[in-house]
């Protein structure tokens, strides 16, 4: 049975996207969750998919606060993800400093859009009493909150929410870079292991091609432009800004670590085990390499 792999239809998943071209469903099916890390975590937890392409710090603050439907097995992109904060063409905000103690657009609790806002709010000095949220389901729901004044900003990747930024739909107040790499790959703890390697395993000669000095300069602009319609300049300005891993099989130990602590110190994670976290208690030992 192919598995079912879940993921955001973003720039970022272009070398997938490449793959499943190849593939074409013989061992494994895309699965689009719009309304990113957050609908996938949803969907890993109801045996919707089996693997999901998601966001660094959702996938490890759900494990830490309690979840066991899965599990880390693979690293995607190595570079932090650039968060713009978002607000209304019309909006009175025009700075972050503005946004303490509104009503903060996001996408689904326990989402990138969620664990993002703490941890603007812990740089800015804010307590979690500051924080008020409104979940909005996917981009759409998120640009219509902020112009009709239900929340006041919300955050999102940069390059996706440029189009609404050239029509002039929105307005960029900020920016706040994730302090990890920004994607990562989990399955749920009952998925095959076997099939898993190898779909990682061939996932990382995509990856290592879309990162080739050769594709950055002949396919990868033709390719995210045909399928995502962004301008050439906007593709370009990404592409210097983004790594991918050599092998999608490989987490990083202190990754994980950092990652926790953050946030820990910004409040998405509520509680610790008496001892600390265990990083293997975060990954398949089975189908990842701990590094």
């Amino acid at each position: 049975m192919p598995l079912r792999i879940g993921y955001v239809r973003e720039h970022f998943s272009s070398p997938l996207l490449q793959y499943a071209d190849q593939d074409k469903g013989k061992t494994f099916t895309l699965v689009e969750c719009p309304s990113g890390t957050g609908q996938l975590i949803n969907r890993l937890t109801n045996d919707e998919i089996d693997v999901a392409i998601a966001l660094t710090d959702p996938l490890i603050s759900g494990i830490a606060n309690g979840s066991t439907a899965y599990k880390l097995v693979g690293s995607y992109v190595s570079t932090p993800l650039n968060w713009a904060v978002i607000t209304g063409k019309d909006s009175k905000y025009n700075s972050i400093s503005d946004l303490r103690n509104t009503t903060l657009g996001i996408s689904r609790h326990g989402s990138g859009s969620e664990t993002m806002a703490y941890v603007m709010a812990f740089q800015q000095g804010w307590t979690t009493n500051d924080m008020k949220f409104k979940v909005n389901n996917d981009i759409r729901g998120l640009v219509a909150s902020v112009n009709d004044d239900s929340s006041s900003a919300f955050m999102w990747e940069w390059f996706t929410t440029k189009p609404w930024l050239d029509k002039g739909e929105v307005r960029f107040i900020g920016a706040v870079p994730t302090p990890w790499p920004s994607w990562t790959i989990a399955a749920k703890t009952t998925a095959p292991s076997e099939e898993l390697k190898q779909f990682l395993a061939t996932l990382s000669t995509y990856v290592k091609d879309f990162d080739s000095e050769e594709s950055r300069t002949e396919k990868n602009i033709p390719f995210i432009k045909q399928r995502f319609g962004y301008k050439e300049e906007d593709i370009q300005a990404w592409l210097k800004t983004v790594k991918y891993p050599e092998d999608c099989l490989k987490l990083d130990r202190k990754v994980i670590e950092d990652t926790l602590d953050v946030l820990k110190k910004a409040q998405v994670i509520k509680t610790e085990p008496e001892g600390g976290f265990k990083v293997e208690d975060f990954v398949s030992s089975n189908v990842a390499n701990l590094v």
